[in-house]
């Protein structure tokens, strides 16, 4: 969705698996980008590896494609004001729930897509129904807890307000982790589509109450802080 918004017509992957893993530098070069691929240009990070053991560096990289004529963009190492940007810190950020630090790196919200799914409906009868989404399994998920949330969704003109627990949910027993979302200012039937959450801001960790009664208050406690965290987004 995002390469899409940015103008990418084709997005080919390449399964890393053994025959790939075995490519010299020089052969991943020629077989793969310069005969399979056939780039106009090429563009790749500071860090970029490729070949046998992560062998080929950039330098290899701009040297074989120099021979074929093919020029080669080099990205620089980028930094906020406080750290580089990595994947490796992004990661770490989201395990801390520094929502404003994955934000500066990312330059935007960090996503989860999923599909509606139906679930224990345990927040309806604590009046507060939630949206059960199923994401992918490879897919990197944050801190257990309470996050302020916006959603896309077909069903929405606009991106929507909500509230989003994901965790055990240990003051009903639950097992299996779950993600699920709580709408502020919208209700209906959403089981089968396919919902786009955006983290906007961590609220607090997953805890144990001593009560159902202690549950709702705290969630309704959770949904007023969330609301006027996502002032800017009404």
């Amino acid at each position: 969705m995002l390469l899409e918004a940015l103008g990418v017509d084709q997005l080919v992957l390449l399964p890393f698996d053994q025959a790939l893993a075995q490519l010299s530098p020089q052969a991943f070069v020629e077989d793969i980008l310069i005969q399979q691929l056939a780039p106009q240009q090429i563009s790749v990070g500071f860090n970029f590896c490729f070949g046998y053991q992560r062998t080929g560096t950039v330098a290899d990289l701009v040297a074989i494609a120099q021979a074929h004529q093919i020029p080669v963009t080099v990205t620089p190492q980028k930094r906020t004001a406080a750290q580089t940007i990595s994947s490796s810190a992004i990661r770490i950020a989201l395990t801390q729930g520094n929502l404003p630090q994955v934000q500066q790196m990312l330059g935007r919200a960090y996503t989860l897509s999923g599909q509606v799914i139906q679930g224990q409906q345990l927040g309806r009868k604590l009046g507060f129904p939630t949206a059960n989404l199923q994401v992918d399994a490879d897919k990197f998920l944050p801190r257990h807890g309470v996050y302020s949330v916006t959603l896309l969704g077909q069903e929405f003109s606009k991106p929507q307000l909500g509230v989003m627990n994901w965790g055990c949910r240990p003051t009903v027993l639950g097992e299996q982790p779950s993600l699920e979302v709580h709408l502020l200012d919208w209700s209906g039937d959403l089981y089968g589509q396919t919902l786009t959450v955006q983290l906007q801001d961590f609220l607090r960790p997953e805890q144990k109450f001593a009560s159902l009664d202690a549950l709702v208050a705290q969630i309704n406690l959770d949904c007023q802080v969330a609301r006027a965290s996502l002032g800017a987004f009404v």
